[in-house]
């Protein structure tokens, strides 16, 4: 369904009773909303489930006149769906790109937030120039010049070969195909510039931090130190598992991010 909400149109699906308590759970760079597919199976008789495509990403267009984001724009734009919604107060999920948007929701609009899960993510990249080369590569030779390396990151070595010839990877090679060339590099640049290190202790909600074992994306390190600074936040290793963890460990996932929404 589109709906409009920060001066675009937004691509979002609904699942799950509508008395029950809201979930909403936010994609990572190059992925569309079908990305949570697991979860929302294993979570839909218990939680009302909002997924949503970032701009650019999935069915979410990338308006005429664009320049690069930032982290703050993509998450004015989901609290634009909330509002248009009429939804108050959500408990909120978000991986890499979408933990991204989670810290600045737990940072700027506590309120709204009820329990905060930040997964596979960073709060900030020392390493400029490797978004540089992303950025050109993604510029000169479009979106299927970054696919395979983004896989490679996305899984770990013994998930590609016992998945290679299944459906899975190329369910997430579409992801990435999907993406607009416009909304890969804007969303690219609000990531290599956020900086979140000096405003994490202000997060005063509930929050779990979910770290992929062997994520060579957003290393572990990166999820340590974002739960080191937010005050009394967990911590979850989710063991054998590269970036996507939802995907690569969907039982240990959610069941992890069951626990912690019930607890």
């Amino acid at each position: 369904m589109l709906i409009t909400g920060n001066n675009i149109s937004i691509n979002y699906e609904i699942d799950g009773p509508k008395d029950a308590p809201v979930l909403v759970f936010s994609n990572s760079l190059a992925t569309s909303l079908s990305m949570w597919d697991d979860q929302v199976e294993r979570l839909r008789d218990q939680f009302r489930i909002i997924r949503y495509d970032n701009r650019g990403h999935g069915a979410t267009p990338t308006p005429d006149t664009e320049g690069p984001y930032s982290i703050e724009l993509l998450a004015r734009d989901l609290l634009s769906l909330l509002d248009t919604l009429k939804i108050e107060k959500i408990s909120f999920c978000g991986l890499s790109k979408g933990g991204m948007v989670g810290q600045w929701l737990g940072i700027n609009a506590s309120e709204r937030i009820n329990r905060l899960i930040l997964s596979n993510t960073a709060s900030y990249f020392p390493n400029k120039e490797m978004w540089r080369e992303r950025i050109e590569m993604a510029t000169v030779d479009g979106i299927p010049a970054i696919a395979e390396a983004s896989i490679g990151r996305w899984f770990t070595p013994g998930y590609l070969k016992r998945h290679d010839t299944k459906d899975t990877i190329q369910y997430v090679r579409n992801f990435i195909l999907e993406t607009k060339v416009d909304g890969y590099l804007a969303s690219s640049i609000a990531i290599r510039d956020m900086d979140f290190r000096k405003e994490l202790s202000k997060i005063d909600v509930p929050t779990m931090v979910i770290i992929g074992e062997k994520d060579p994306a957003t290393i572990p390190e990166y999820g340590e130190l974002i739960a080191s600074t937010i005050p009394g936040a967990k911590t979850f290793v989710v063991p054998d598992a590269a970036h996507l963890s939802n995907i690569e460990q969907p039982d240990i996932f959610t069941e992890a991010l069951k626990d912690f929404l019930k607890g």
